[in-house]
């Protein structure tokens, strides 16, 4: 291997998916960077990884929209077609990559995708009957997703801390968040909507929070993206105070800024809950347990994930804790539920309390 590694100069790194999932992968992606601080990164990735990336410091050096894969699951919407494929593998071998990097999942589709880019050493991650590369951490779905990463990037030496890198936020950026968020603190942001409604806690116990928060001081507001305007709404329905809400209004890197202005994020499983944890916010993040297996902070100084520790599907009775164990009955429920019942309001709303406590006392301490 140590031969293979010799002069590299030209990484790729396979991560085409969300938010959450690249803000995981970049802790693996800043120890790469500190390996091999003179090569150049190339993210595989999608569309918006590209806008969202361009200009912004940080440990990739470029990004190249990968066209659609069939079976590479995740994959966001705006990759060129299908056909556009063999074209875009040629130029990759051309461009003659020493070494690739897997980040993808179990490797079903995205260990031949790595493969074919033609790179000298090959690295990631390999589930149960998933195409070899030239070295591998055995893919289980259970595992810290940070930590998974840090694994795969140590096969070739690179090694770091597992907290997010911070993420640079521009000065305009900066500016708007102003603006979106005026007067003092302080502020604690709520963001009701994840993807699956599984994920998603309910919007009246947001409300309660919110109005509990207002009572003593704390300025709630609401965030997310246009996709999220229906959580929204519903949590300004059940509120007793009216709240400042800025649910699709803004783009990624605003609201970014505008999370570095709020001492406290309250969150389902979702990007705005990982893209706090890189521009400096505490966060109480609500989990079903096995997703907090997966994606959860392990410090508790800045960031307190709140379990749900339902397993069983409260429409059928399935038990859905069995993803990656296919000789365990389960897995064949269709519901969507919220799976986050058993997290309380009062549970929330003294995490967050603490949180903003601690937050005043450490800016209390700073010297002037």
């Amino acid at each position: 291997m140590n031969e293979c590694l010799d002069g590299v100069r030209r990484i790729a790194v396979l991560r085409c998916n969300a938010l959450g999932d690249y803000l995981m992968a970049t802790p693996a992606l800043a120890a790469l960077r500190r390996r091999f601080p003179h090569a150049e990164l190339t993210l595989h990735a999608s569309r918006w990884h590209a806008d969202f990336l361009s200009g912004r410091p940080g440990p990739v050096d470029r990004v190249l929209v990968v066209p659609r894969v069939p079976g590479l699951a995740g994959q966001p919407g705006g990759a060129p077609p299908e056909g556009a494929l063999p074209q875009f593998l040629a130029e990759a071998r051309a461009y003659r990559y020493d070494l690739a990097v897997q980040l993808h999942g179990g490797g079903a589709a995205s260990n031949p995708l790595v493969r074919a880019l033609g790179a000298r050493w090959s690295i990631g991650l390999r589930a149960e009957n998933a195409a070899p590369l030239d070295a591998t951490v055995p893919y289980r779905y259970y595992q810290s997703e940070v930590f998974r990463f840090l694994e795969v990037v140590a096969l070739v030496g690179a090694e770091g801390p597992p907290e997010y890198p911070e993420l640079a936020v521009s000065e305009q950026e900066r500016a708007a968040a102003a603006e979106l968020l005026p007067g003092d603190g302080p502020w604690v942001a709520l963001h009701a909507g994840a993807g699956d409604p599984r994920r998603r806690w309910a919007p009246e116990r947001f409300a309660a929070v919110a109005d509990r928060l207002a009572l003593v001081g704390v300025r709630p507001v609401l965030v997310g993206s246009s996709a999220d305007t229906p959580a929204s709404v519903a949590v300004r329905r059940h509120a007793t105070t009216a709240l400042h809400d800025l649910t699709g209004r803004t783009d990624l890197g605003t609201l970014a800024a505008v999370l570095g202005r709020c001492a406290v994020l309250v969150a389902n499983d979702s990007g705005p809950q990982h893209l706090a944890r890189a521009v400096g916010p505490a966060t109480v993040g609500l989990y079903w347990c096995g997703n907090a297996i997966n994606a959860a902070s392990t410090v508790r100084t800045r960031h307190r994930p709140l379990l749900s520790w339902t397993v069983h599907c409260p429409v059928c009775g399935t038990d859905t804790s069995t993803a990656g164990f296919p000789h365990r009955p389960g897995n064949g429920c269709a519901h969507r539920p919220s799976f986050l019942g058993q997290i309380p309001v009062v549970e929330v709303l003294a995490e967050v309390l603490d949180l903003v406590d601690r937050t005043h006392s450490d800016t209390e301490r700073q010297p002037a």
